[in-house]
């Protein structure tokens, strides 16, 4: 029998215990793959998986978790998404909930706190699990507390500079570009950080003229049918997977941790939603949106390719450390949401609380 060694990340956020497993999934045998019953640690509230598959023309994936209450009890399995690279079927799955939870686009959201889960991969055709994680979590409702620079050096990876903006009203059948592009916008400067990304005969339905057609074929590759949006968070993650990347969506805790990824010459997504007069310098607000941290001062500010910028020349930003670790990692935003992104090659930073 043939397998294919298929990385599970087992991520879980909190000031508590965190697991990591690897799994090894049959590759030809069964379509259905079961995952062990998993324990948490802690009661977590947040389940969110995220994967990297290849799908050839006319496969897909379905990606579900179920998970156990303090009692004992099981829930039922829960549909995260319907996966294919080519866009039929790619999908969020609404009308699931229950008294156990209920799934917010790309996030189990439960009623009574978990402690342990499941994780199932239903292969439709020829579909090739490349990696698959879930992080658990419990964001606490409690002021964030800055944190202090790693270093006293600054530090700058030199990721290509994108505006959502300049695509506004782009393909109106992918969300219309503009406003709604950030996440696209965002995986398309880490793919092009890495020299990764579609090649020229994968852009010509862009069309001639386009400042840059790798945004407009992001969000073609990211847009969720049901949610009629780019942002889906595993779904960015699946995306860039079609050209070689790992990666996986997990919470950080902090600024310092952001840091030691982009020291390791990693650019990390980060997703917050804020006021204007809470981010000094990003003159907007937004209920949620989704840029790139690329570097640090030597004061250990956040340097950012922020997407919302009105042209490409204006994305580089540099945003005050604490003001952007509280509308980052507070509990009525994101609560410190990431997107990772690397070669596999590439290896990461050294975690120190079993969060990635």
């Amino acid at each position: 029998m043939q397998y294919e060694t298929t990385m599970c990340l087992v991520l879980t956020v909190d000031l508590a215990r965190v697991a990591f497993t690897r799994f090894a999934v049959p590759l030809t045998a069964e379509a259905v793959w079961t995952g062990e019953e998993h324990e948490i640690g802690f009661a977590a509230t947040q389940l969110v998986p995220s994967w990297t598959a290849r799908t050839p023309p006319g496969a897909w994936i379905e990606v579900a978790l179920r998970a156990r209450v303090s009692s004992g009890a099981r829930t039922k399995w829960y549909v995260m998404g319907h996966w294919s690279e080519h866009g039929d079927p790619r999908t969020s799955v609404p009308g699931q909930g229950d008294e156990d939870g209920d799934v917010a686009v790309d996030t189990f959201v439960a009623r009574r706190p978990v402690v342990a889960y499941q994780a199932r991969v239903t292969r439709h055709g020829p579909a090739r699990v490349g990696g698959l994680g879930v992080m658990a979590s419990a964001v606490p409702r409690r002021p964030v507390v800055p944190s202090a620079p790693l270093a006293a050096d600054p530090v700058e990876l030199a990721v290509p500079r994108h505006s959502q903006h300049v695509h506004a009203g782009h393909h109106p059948r992918f969300d219309g570009g503009g406003t709604n592009w950030c996440s696209p916008a965002s995986v398309a400067m880490v793919l092009g950080f890495w020299g990764r990304g579609p090649g020229p005969e994968e852009l010509e339905w862009v069309g001639a003229g386009d400042p840059a057609p790798a945004v407009d074929h992001a969000a073609m590759g990211t847009y969720d049918a049901s949610y009629q949006g780019t942002g889906n968070w595993p779904f960015n993650v699946a995306y860039a997977g079609r050209y070689g990347l790992s990666g996986f969506v997990t919470r950080l805790r902090s600024a310092a941790e952001l840091e030691r990824f982009v020291r390791a010459g990693i650019p990390v997504i980060t997703s917050q939603s804020f006021k204007a007069h809470e981010l000094p310098g990003s003159c907007y607000s937004t209920n949620g949106h989704i840029l790139v941290v690329i570097g640090f001062t030597a004061a250990g500010d956040v340097v950012v390719n922020d997407p919302a910028a009105p042209r490409d020349d204006e994305v580089r930003r540099v945003y005050p450390r604490a003001a952007f670790e509280n509308v980052w990692l507070r509990s009525s935003g994101s609560g410190g949401i990431a997107y990772v992104l690397h070669p596999p090659e590439h290896p990461l930073p050294p975690c120190i609380d079993g969060n990635w």
